[in-house]
């Protein structure tokens, strides 16, 4: 497992921090305005109480294309971050929320945009165009009542994280095989008579043991309880002959994302028909897709070669083909053909990209189904494997 040591951690943020000043300066803007805790991190290295502060508005940050950034920081925090390459400043953040406000949350909005337009001002050479997250509604018109043009910075983040630089590469790594490790014990400890959330729970704890961060969703079930896909993790006791699907979703490691999926036979005896051919059905998807996936090819192309889903199993779909990952999820999401036209969109899927290749197959009213995720490097000629994780050679069909 790869040490911080062997990471050149100030070549990583800065690295990340310069890709994106390149989107701000190729989108004419003269800085972002950043509150998501993923995205703080990914543009500076920072991190501080990543879940609180993905719903309270008391953490940002100043980036401009040219000039000095800025991290707003929480009270009785400025430390955490204080050695960091990336960060010129350090300043106490004004939160903007009717919870820390109350009913001065709008003087509170007016003191927050004065300090951020003063720097555009100030760094910006003129260009008062600003990109800026989610944020309470009366910031962000106070901000554009101080002359800014305010724009959504989703686009450019989201394009500075979609191409990874090698150090982020062997950041993914070390997070998949930490998780790989804890998905190993889950393996290991999966009898009939465990709950799904004692299951569950040897992940949460070998994720922290390992130095990850924390689990984005539940998805683990079991049974009847694996179709539809989604159901998360709960208190039914898995049974002999059941299947068992999860899907790991954990940003890990370097705050980066772990995200493959499997599924496993529980107990005694052998899998019956239907969960094998469940189970090859899946896997020839994922297998089908990966071959596919080529630097060059558009979103549509892919969405319109990929495998086929029959037809007993296309209602329950899983809602994307492919999607990028690195940090979290992100972009860019491939649709299936079924829903290309409607809720997709085109771009071009280009080398140094990774992505999760999805899979779910269970039939509208089926028994059970099964959950099969890949995570891959785009490279010159097409994907590495970086996922390792082993597949269930017993529902395959496969004798070992």
């Amino acid at each position: 497992m790869a040490d911080p040591a062997a990471i050149d951690l100030a070549r990583l943020q800065l690295g990340r921090l310069a890709r994106l000043r390149e989107q701000l300066t190729a989108r004419d803007l003269a800085a972002c305005v950043l509150l998501d805790p993923v995205n703080v991190r990914y543009a500076t290295g920072a991190r501080n109480m990543q879940v609180f502060h993905a719903r309270n508005p008391a953490r940002y940050l100043f980036v401009p294309a040219a000039g000095p950034v800025i991290l707003f920081e929480f009270p009785g925090c400025h430390h955490l971050a204080a050695d960091l390459p990336t960060i010129d400043e350090i300043r106490p953040a004004i939160t903007v929320s009717f919870a820390a406000a109350g009913p001065g949350v709008d003087d509170r909005a007016q003191r927050w945009a004065a300090e951020l337009a003063d720097l555009v001002r100030a760094h910006g050479g003129g260009n008062r165009r600003v990109a800026i997250e989610r944020v309470n509604y009366a910031a962000a018109a106070a901000l554009a009542a101080e002359g800014c043009t305010l724009s959504d910075a989703q686009e450019p983040v989201e394009r500075a994280r979609a191409l990874k630089l090698p150090e982020e590469i062997a950041c993914i790594r070390a997070s998949l095989a930490a998780v790989e490790a804890g998905a190993a014990g889950m393996r290991a400890a999966l009898r009939p008579a465990i709950s799904e959330n004692q299951l569950w729970a040897l992940l949460h704890r070998s994720v922290i043991e390992q130095d990850g961060d924390y689990i984005e969703t539940r998805l683990l079930s079991s049974g009847p309880r694996t179709n539809p896909w989604f159901n998360e993790a709960g208190r039914r006791e898995i049974a002999n002959g059941d299947l068992v699907a999860l899907d790991t979703d954990v940003v890990g490691r370097f705050g980066y994302y772990a995200d493959f999926s499997r599924t496993f036979f529980c107990g005694r005896g052998r899998p019956s028909g239907e969960q094998r051919t469940l189970y090859r059905l899946a896997y020839e998807q994922i297998q089908t897709n990966l071959a596919l996936i080529r630097p060059g090819m558009s979103f549509r192309e892919l969405s319109e070669r990929a495998w086929a889903i029959p037809a007993a199993y296309v209602a329950n779909r899983y809602f994307v083909l492919a999607h990028g990952v690195g940090m979290t999820g992100e972009y860019p999401y491939v649709l299936h053909r079924q829903d290309f036209d409607e809720h997709g969109y085109d771009g071009m899927i280009e080398s140094g990209m990774t992505l999760c290749v999805e899979s779910y197959i269970g039939a509208d009213g089926g028994a059970e189904g099964v959950k099969l995720e890949e995570q891959v490097l785009v490279t010159a000629t097409g994907v590495e494997l970086l996922s390792q994780f082993p597949y269930d050679e017993a529902l395959l069909g496969r004798e070992i």
